[in-house]
């Protein structure tokens, strides 16, 4: 019977990864999972249960009558709403299955209101309140940053952002129109160079937990900071990219058309669903470019634990392995 078939294999392993995370189509099945943006509908509770659920089955204490598709479902909305690391749940706004409904609303404006300075200087600054957001929330939650430094990182995104829109803005204003449209691309860019190693400026300057295959601690490094903060800022950019690189064009060939100039007032709704559309697979595409427990050879590590770690285990520790955050 069904029922038969859902229940729950003695073997089954609730944090074993249910696609392959060493391919791209893997990891994108994973994220299209977990950035799946109807779970920010899901109440509180049913979150919290879904917590209570997982940490026991992790405990080995699956509730009677539970099936494979109840514990699956619950780690589902577990890993949507949960930090990896320190397993509290995320503000609202940093969830990345909040990334579509809340991407689209603010990129299509972007998009939209990109003609005069203020509505430039406005939405970069929405945009980089919520990027602010998403990045502290995603940060490797091992490395805390203070207040000060949270405001900082903020005030210096924002100032790149503001910075590259506003003068971008002003040298475009002879240039072809569809160049003008891509500059909030470009001050987006530019802003997430800034914002995210700003944000998590803690990880680079004292380095993050790196562990051997089995999750065993091996020290902290700065160089692992480093690729996994990288490998973060061109997934963000890789993210934006599509819809406000190829939206643009589209808006630019419709808007010749007759029935587009009657309906100009929606032009900014419409742009905002087309965000959506785009949002809705390079969210979790742009997750998946890179596998979320980065690796990095022991050879690329500092000179000092790379010592460390060969006084300890030999060479049987050819990688070493560490979180990236998201």
């Amino acid at each position: 019977t069904y029922a038969q078939m859902a229940a729950v294999p003695l073997d089954f392993n609730i944090d074993a990864p249910r696609w392959d995370q060493s391919t791209f189509v893997g990891r994108l099945k994973h994220f299209l999972n977990i950035t799946d943006p109807r779970t920010v509908l899901v109440p509180e509770e049913e979150l919290d249960r879904a917590k209570a659920l997982v940490e026991g089955c992790r405990a080995g204490l699956v509730p009677p009558g539970s099936s494979q598709e109840q514990l699956l479902y619950a780690k589902k909305l577990y890993d949507s709403a949960f930090h990896p690391d320190s397993g509290e749940k995320m503000n609202f706004i940093g969830r990345m299955s909040f990334q579509v409904p809340g991407g689209m609303a603010i990129t299509g404006c972007m998009l939209q209101f990109y003609r005069t300075v203020p509505a430039v200087v406005f939405w970069q600054w929405v945009n980089q309140s919520f990027n602010a957001f998403v990045n502290y929330t995603n940060r490797n939650a091992a490395s805390p940053i203070t207040l000060r430094q949270i405001g900082v990182a903020y005030v210096t995104a924002t100032g790149a952002a503001l910075a590259t829109a506003v003068g971008l803005n002003l040298y475009t204003k002879r240039a072809p129109p569809l160049l003008a449209r891509w500059v909030p691309f470009a001050a987006v860019a530019a802003a997430n160079c800034v914002n995210i190693p700003m944000m998590r400026q803690q990880e680079i300057i004292n380095g993050i937990t790196v562990t051997d295959e089995n999750n065993n601690e091996l020290g902290r490094s700065r160089r692992a900071a480093v690729k996994g903060i990288a490998q973060v800022v061109l997934s963000r950019i890789t993210m934006a990219a599509p819809g406000m690189i190829i939206l643009p064009i589209i808006m630019e060939r419709l808007e010749k058309f007759t029935f587009m100039q009657r309906i100009r007032v929606l032009h900014g709704p419409l742009q905002v669903l087309l965000c959506g559309g785009f949002l809705l697979f390079m969210v979790p595409a742009a997750c998946a470019l890179f596998p979320q427990r980065c690796s990095l050879a022991l050879a690329n590590l500092e000179v000092e634990l790379r010592d460390s770690i060969m006084a300890k285990h030999g060479d049987k520790v050819p990688y070493v392995y560490f979180n990236k955050g998201l």
